[in-house]
């Protein structure tokens, strides 16, 4: 037998040092995958939020100038009523419109040679308008609003192509996204839009 045979056994110190690392290594393992799970679950509600309550929308084009002009992130609400003065997102031929809207089912919208708009014979404040025109336009005013539509116009009236325009036409009910709530980007001119 050999007696002399000597075991090498690591030091208490030395276990307790690997011991620390492993743990230390299982939970570091353990916080990176929790927080990945926490980031998946932040995004799917956010793109569920974003598809369904409040979807974040990109202006394309001058037909909103000044008020909207191209390149903007804007927000809009879905889901709820919208008046006269307000900037809706529609469906048109596979994309998103941004229009202000003009009149409600029912209403008669006329306007004169100068670009003046009247709804129902009241001449509209529009503030927002800094050059009225009479702009792309082959319908015959006065001009009944039909059931379940709105009346739109861009607020750059000179080049908008919309209810004016047998091309766009009034906006049918059930194509209306929502209304146009705040603006994102940039950040400059981020708040609240009328």
């Amino acid at each position: 037998m050999d007696e002399d045979k000597i075991i090498d056994v690591p030091e208490t110190a030395q276990l307790e040092k690997l011991i620390k690392q492993k743990k230390y290594r299982r939970d570091y393992i353990k916080i990176i995958q929790n927080t990945i799970s926490s980031l998946i679950v932040v995004a799917a509600i956010a793109v569920l939020i974003a598809t369904l309550v409040l979807p974040v929308l990109r202006v394309t084009g001058n037909s909103m100038n000044p008020t909207l002009t191209n390149d903007e992130m804007v927000i809009c609400k879905k889901h709820g009523g919208y008046k006269t003065g307000d900037i809706i997102a529609f469906y048109y031929n596979n994309k998103i419109l941004l229009k202000r809207v003009i009149a409600t089912e029912g209403q008669k919208v006329n306007i004169d040679t100068q670009g003046n708009v009247f709804v129902d014979g009241i001449a509209l404040e529009e503030d927002y308008v800094t050059e009225k025109s009479m702009g792309e336009c082959d319908i015959t005013f006065p001009y009944q609003v039909p059931a379940e539509r709105v009346f739109v116009m861009g607020d750059n009236r000179a080049t908008s192509v919309d209810s004016r325009s047998n091309q766009v036409g009034c906006v049918a009910e059930e194509n209306v996204v929502g209304v146009v709530m705040l603006r994102l980007w940039p950040f400059e001119r981020a708040g609240r839009i009328n």
